[in-house]
């Protein structure tokens, strides 16, 4: 069973998330919150999963609540799925660089929404390639946000440097795997020591990485 945890200060939001969650045999709510300070304490009681969490709430927001559970030693099996009004939110990316695992638009259709809360749980990164490199690049490249190079970033080798450039650019395995003329296994392999290197907890933090260190180019 995937325990899923709904945070959404509409309380019409959370009736249709909480809806469809239940209509599912393999998913269960496991709670859900009106505010940023609620939903952290939740999780921490709870230990979902997955937690569909929007950005603009009371109390602390959705970026705030993210950062706090990602910082937390013992919510590690938690993924959070940030959810957003419009693709190109100002705070998506901020939300990523916190640790999300990715991000929905709210008029999401139920069939892709319930297919994005099982891959997270399975620990993949939610992340249209098309939509994540307009946001990423979007906001990775203004002033303030400057390339800063992983402090990690010496530990990869050359081929999964180059690996972590193109899961950057929104590539999954079978297509690193045809740019790189490698099976999508060996693909994989280099993704997951990669991430193992640079501590980064799912591909979606592996895309920030990349763009911070100047490893994709906007």
């Amino acid at each position: 069973m995937i325990r899923v945890l709904v945070a959404d200060d509409q309380d019409l939001v959370r009736l249709g998330l909480r809806a469809l969650v239940e209509s599912e045999d393999d998913l269960v709510l496991a709670g859900e919150a009106a505010d940023g300070l609620r939903a952290v304490e939740l999780v921490r009681r709870e230990r979902p999963d997955v937690v569909l969490m929007d950005i603009r709430m009371p109390g602390i927001d959705g970026i705030e609540a993210t950062r706090r559970i990602v910082a937390d030693p013992d919510l590690t099996g938690t993924r959070v799925v940030v959810l957003t009004t419009f693709e190109l939110d100002a705070y998506v990316f901020d939300a990523l660089r916190h640790g999300a695992s990715g991000f929905l638009t709210k008029d999401t259709r139920p069939v892709d929404l319930l297919r994005a809360i099982r891959l997270v749980a399975e620990g993949e990164a939610l992340l249209s390639p098309s939509v994540t490199r307009r946001v990423v690049r979007e906001f990775a490249n203004r002033p303030s946000r400057a390339p800063r190079p992983h402090p990690r970033l010496d530990t990869l080798t050359d081929r999964e440097r180059q690996v972590v450039g193109l899961v950057g650019e929104g590539l999954n395995n079978e297509e690193i795997g045809a740019r790189l003329v490698v099976s999508p296994a060996t693909a994989r392999t280099h993704v997951s020591r990669a991430m193992g290197k640079l501590g980064a907890r799912d591909r979606a933090q592996l895309v920030v990485f990349a763009y911070q260190s100047g490893l994709v180019s906007g």
